[in-house]
C-alpha cells in the first residue's frame, strides 16, 4: 500500500535529517551512532539509508557504516555558487565601507568553511580560498558560530575541533573561550586577535536566523583594524548579517544605506 502524504513528508524529513547527522559527525558514522543522534529506530533508519543509498546521496560502507554520497558534492557545489551569487554584493558592500576582505562562513561539523568570500582591494589583504575549512576555536567566524549553538554544543564542538595552539595568543581553554564568547555577545561583535595568524585581525557576527549557523566577517591586518575602528566595522557587519539573513530565508532584501561606506 502506498505511504500516505503525511507520512511521506515525514519520511523525506527523517530522511534530511540523517543527512545532517552524517555532515555533523563529520561525514560518516554508524548506524548505531545515527540512531543515538536521532532517536529513531535501527530499522527506520536502515530503510531511509538504504533509499539515500539507492539515490548515491549516502555511501555504505563496512561495520555498518555509512557516509555522505558523491552524489551531494553536486548538490552542494550547485548550492554554493547560488548561495555565492547571492551575497556577494552584501560582502562587495562591505569591502567598500572597511577596506578589507569580507567573508561569509558556515557550521560544517566541528569547523568553520568559508561559504563565500569579496578580497580588499589593498595589496596586503587577507585571502580565504572558499570551501576551505578553519577551526571554531581561534576565528572570528568560528566564535561567531559558536554563540549560535549554546553553550553545551559550543563547548562539545571545540572539544570535537580540537584547541591547537596557531599563535601565542590562541585560546587553548574551553572555559576561556566560554567568557570569549560571551563577550563577543555583549558587545555585538566577535574578534580573532592574531588567534589563528599573527599579525591578522577578524572581525565576525552570526547571520540571524539563519536555516544553518552562518556568520560574516571582514579580516585584515591589526594595524589597519585597530580598536578605534571595531565597533563600527561591528555595526556594519550586523547590518550586512542582516541583509545576508534575509535572503538565506527567503526575504526580498534591498540594499541597506547602512551598508555603503561612512
Amino acid at each position: 500500500m502506498p505511504e500516505s502524504p503525511g507520512r511521506s513528508v515525514q519520511s523525506l524529513q527523517r530522511a534530511f535529517e540523517l543527512l545532517d547527522h552524517l555532515a555533523d559527525a563529520g561525514g560518516g558514522a554508524t548506524l548505531s551512532g545515527l540512531a543515538a543522534a536521532s532517536g529513531l529506530p535501527a530499522p527506520t533508519i536502515h530503510r531511509l539509508l538504504s533509499t539515500l543509498v539507492e539515490l548515491g546521496h549516502v555511501r555504505r560502507e563496512a561495520g555498518r557504516r555509512y557516509a555522505l554520497g558523491p552524489r551531494l558534492v553536486r548538490l552542494g557545489d550547485a548550492a554554493g555558487r547560488v548561495l555565492g551569487d547571492g551575497v556577494r554584493p552584501v560582502l562587495a558592500d562591505l569591502v567598500a565601507a572597511t577596506g578589507e576582505s569580507a567573508n561569509l562562513a558556515g557550521l560544517d561539523g566541528a569547523s568553520a568553511v568559508y561559504l563565500a568570500q569579496v578580497p580588499s582591494p589593498h595589496p596586503m589583504r587577507m585571502f580565504t580560498e572558499v570551501g576551505a575549512h578553519v577551526p571554531l576555536h581561534c576565528t572570528g567566524v568560528g566564535k561567531a558560530l559558536l554563540a549560535v549553538v549554546g553553550t553545551a554544543a559550543a563547548r562539545e564542538l571545540a572539544h570535537r575541533g580540537g584547541m591547537a595552539p596557531r599563535t601565542p595568543a590562541t585560546i587553548v581553554d574551553v572555559v576561556l573561550l566560554d567568557r570569549e564568547i560571551r563577550l563577543g555577545v555583549e558587545r555585538g561583535w566577535h574578534v580573532d586577535d592574531g588567534e589563528q595568524e599573527v599579525g591578522v585581525r577578524c572581525v565576525a557576527v552570526p547571520v540571524p536566523a539563519a536555516p544553518t549557523p552562518c556568520a560574516v566577517s571582514v579580516s585584515g591586518p591589526a594595524a589597519r583594524l585597530g580598536d578605534d575602528r571595531l565597533p563600527e566595522v561591528g555595526r556594519l557587519l550586523r547590518d550586512a548579517a542582516g541583509r545576508i539573513a534575509a535572503q538565506l530565508t527567503g526575504l526580498e532584501s534591498t540594499r541597506s544605506p547602512a551598508g555603503a561606506p561612512a
